[in-house]
């Protein structure tokens, strides 16, 4: 349901138990974003808005205008996150600047930062990552594939 001021929706204990929605207070905010049209043009990354996991914020530093932010991630997952790859963080699609074995960084722009939640996090708090979906089918391909 959505009205002027109220935007209501079912959350399900899948999502409970994927995302940081549990986390949240009333005020809290979240991102929320259309999804591309079939046919459309793509100017970025391919993600779903199926969250993988959540993620506490390590690392904050400045880098000129930018921040860089550093995430701590399970490691069964960091296999899908390479350098200059891509990661949605809280349903915002950043390139992986810095990776590690067990986190990654990415650089905050300055727009990106003013215009969604990621501007205004702190080390410690919680986001939800998405991974790259084309990983996981080559991973499950190739995976299938072996066996044969």
């Amino acid at each position: 349901e959505c009205t002027d001021d109220v935007f209501k929706v079912d959350v399900v204990p899948e999502t409970i138990r994927r995302t940081n929605l549990g986390l949240l207070k009333v005020g809290d905010s979240v991102n929320l974003e259309r999804s591309t049209r079939l046919g459309a043009r793509v100017g970025g990354h391919l993600v779903q808005g199926h969250v993988d996991c959540t993620s506490e914020i390590r690392k904050i530093a400045y880098d000129g205008v930018a921040r860089l932010i550093e995430f701590k991630v399970p490691s069964n997952l960091m296999k899908y996150v390479v350098e200059k790859g891509f990661v949605c963080v809280d349903g915002v699609s950043l390139t992986v600047v810095k990776c590690g074995n067990s986190s990654f960084a990415i650089t905050l722009i300055p727009y990106t930062s003013a215009n969604t939640i990621l501007g205004s996090k702190s080390v410690g708090d919680f986001v939800n990552l998405e991974m790259d979906m084309i990983a996981k089918y080559i991973e499950r391909l190739s995976r299938d594939y072996k066996k044969e």
